[in-house]
């Protein structure tokens, strides 16, 4: 039976190496190896704020990490620590929706259920939040599973990533939104 916990800054190398393994492995039939590659080295990872917000998960079954993710009441939209440039201000609930973001699983275990039941337990807490809306920028091997649980398309985004010998690289993700 899986379990979802809390994640703490101690889990926060074992989150990376999961990341990396899933941003790599599952990314295979819907990016290029080069924009797999790019945006597992330049976007995925963890971003400490929803660590210390307590709004990032991990599941584990028979006491193994076997995916991560959380949802937000912070502005950023996604991507790891590196990433950021600025200050991260909290979300108006009334008028703004929540953001899920970093959805992992092992690539051993994808397909389970894991990244379901990460988003309900990120929906309720949400929820229970005030907000009414979430919001998100789904990779294209996650847009199966989001669409699925009744999140809608909003925008295609491309992002500009560094590529072999530093030339760009598109790296296309869909901005995704569900009412709760």
């Amino acid at each position: 039976m899986p379990t979802v916990r809390a994640a703490v800054h101690d889990d926060i190398a074992a989150m990376e190496a999961l990341i990396c393994r899933s941003g790599i492995e599952l990314s295979a039939g819907f990016y290029t190896p080069e924009q797999a590659r790019a945006i597992t080295d330049h976007v995925f990872g963890v971003d400490t704020q929803l660590v210390t917000d307590r709004t990032y998960f991990i599941v584990e079954e028979a006491g193994q990490m076997v995916a991560c993710g959380g949802w937000s009441r912070r502005a950023t939209l996604f991507g790891a620590d590196r990433i950021k440039q600025q200050a991260d201000p909290l979300l108006d609930p009334a008028i703004e929706p929540a953001r899920i973001r970093a959805f992992f699983v092992e690539p051993w275990a994808a397909r389970r259920g894991y990244g379901r039941l990460l988003l309900t337990w990120c929906t309720e807490a949400a929820a229970a939040g005030g907000f009414t809306t979430l919001e998100l920028a789904a990779t294209l091997p996650g847009v199966p599973l989001y669409a699925a649980c009744g999140f809608e398309k909003v925008e295609n985004i491309d992002i500009t990533l560094p590529g072999a010998a530093n030339r760009p690289l598109q790296v296309p993700l869909v901005r995704m939104r569900k009412t709760i």
